[in-house]
């Protein structure tokens, strides 16, 4: 009887503190709300403004209505300048299909399969697709555009998810939280047509404002790596023909040919010349005279370059769907790999990750709202649910 009644408070015992696990799972998950409601409050006291103040800003906006759009843009970059910033101008809006920063990419790498659009305005250029104008002759190309959503204060230090917690400098990672919140991303370009860009590589977040667009050129953006035609990097001496003209595509003198003329002394400059042109100053000269900033550097091998451990480790989580999910899939017609090339990389948060562990995790894609469960000590996630986003909206409301 003795044994029975144990074994009955072990079973009690084990019960409560499973309870008591779940209350502090419902605390945590309840201190996670209130610090983005906080933030929310916050942000709003930020941007309050009193009556009086409001009647103040109308009555600038009235005396200012009588400046040219170029003299008020004047006075905002003065006023910017004033205030120890710079005004940039936004170009034109990045369409993706990730509405909100939840299970958006982390890299465009990862959304390779994922399309989107840029959509440029028409208050920089009259004409905006005269700007695109020869940008369909390159296959790739740099997006620059801002962090909109990202409120929070920069911090010096940051925790990237690979490093699981461990806090590292902000400018050693890549991290949105930057004092300066402008991304940078690498994208396939599928077609340009008029004032729009479709490509491929989504990693940010739909509405996007996007600050500038330049083509990628494997021979100035690689770190000295032979391209796929067989050319080789040239050195700091030989000649660079890659365009036929002496002019760079922006119309600047490359620093290659500047130095490549300042060490032959000139066309002029015979073969006995010394390297410096200067008759007898032989390599001291040489050094004497040439700009601090054009140096005899030769750019290291493809296999010199270097990234830290923890970024250049693969962590790839197995990505399984479930009957449902299966069947789901079919009659939305959802890209299944689009879904793999997300979780796969897990796009949780280190917040996420550490603290909740294996849980349910949502995100939207588009016009579905896919729902997976993870498995952290099998390296495993599966998606259980895929589902219009609508229907989602209208169960909670129902709720």
């Amino acid at each position: 009887m003795l044994e029975n009644e144990v074994l009955a408070l072990q079973n009690q015992l084990t019960i409560a503190r499973n309870e008591i696990n779940k209350l502090r799972q419902q605390v945590r998950n309840l201190q996670h709300v209130q610090r983005k409601d906080i933030d929310s409050v916050a942000r709003l006291l930020r941007e309050f403004r009193c009556e009086g103040c409001r009647r103040q800003t109308a009555e600038e906006n009235t005396r200012n209505s009588n400046v040219t759009p170029k003299q008020n843009q004047q006075l905002d970059d003065s006023n910017a300048e004033a205030l120890g910033g710079v005004r940039w101008q936004q170009i034109g809006v990045i369409r993706t299909a990730f509405p909100e920063k939840r299970g958006v990419p982390r890299q465009s790498s990862v959304g390779g399969r994922l399309r989107g659009i840029v959509e440029l305005n028409s208050d920089t250029f009259t004409n905006p697709e005269h700007a695109l104008e020869g940008l369909e002759e390159y296959s790739h190309m740099w997006l620059i555009y801002h962090f909109h959503k990202n409120n929070a204060h920069p911090k010096a230090k940051v925790a990237p998810p690979r490093l699981g917690g461990e806090r590292v400098g902000v400018f050693s990672t890549r991290s949105p939280h930057r004092p300066c919140p402008i991304g940078l991303s690498l994208v396939e370009i599928e077609k340009v047509e008029g004032a729009t860009i479709t490509f491929f590589g989504t990693d940010m977040v739909d509405g996007t404002p996007l600050l500038d667009i330049k083509p990628f050129i494997p021979f100035y953006d690689s770190p000295a790596s032979p391209m796929d035609s067989g050319r080789i990097s040239v050195g700091p001496l030989e000649t660079l023909d890659f365009y036929d003209s002496r002019q760079e595509p922006d119309g600047e003198e490359s620093e290659l040919e500047l130095l490549a003329a300042g060490a032959t002394g000139g066309s002029n400059s015979s073969s006995d010349d010394t390297v410096g042109g200067s008759g007898g100053g032989g390599v001291g000269n040489y050094h004497s005279s040439t700009p601090p900033n054009l140096v005899n550097h030769i750019s290291p091998p493809l296999s010199a370059v270097k990234v830290p451990n923890w970024v250049a480790g693969s962590h790839r989580l197995k990505v399984c769907f479930n009957e449902r999910a299966e069947t789901q899939l079919q009659e939305l017609q959802v890209n299944r790999q689009c879904i793999i090339d997300i979780l796969e990389a897990d796009p949780r948060s280190v917040y996420l990750r550490t603290k909740y562990g294996s849980q349910i995790f949502t995100f939207q894609l588009s016009e579905v709202t896919v729902t997976c469960k993870f498995d952290d000590k099998a390296a495993m996630v599966t998606v259980v649910q895929i589902r219009r986003t609508e229907n989602v909206q209208d169960e909670e409301v129902a709720e």
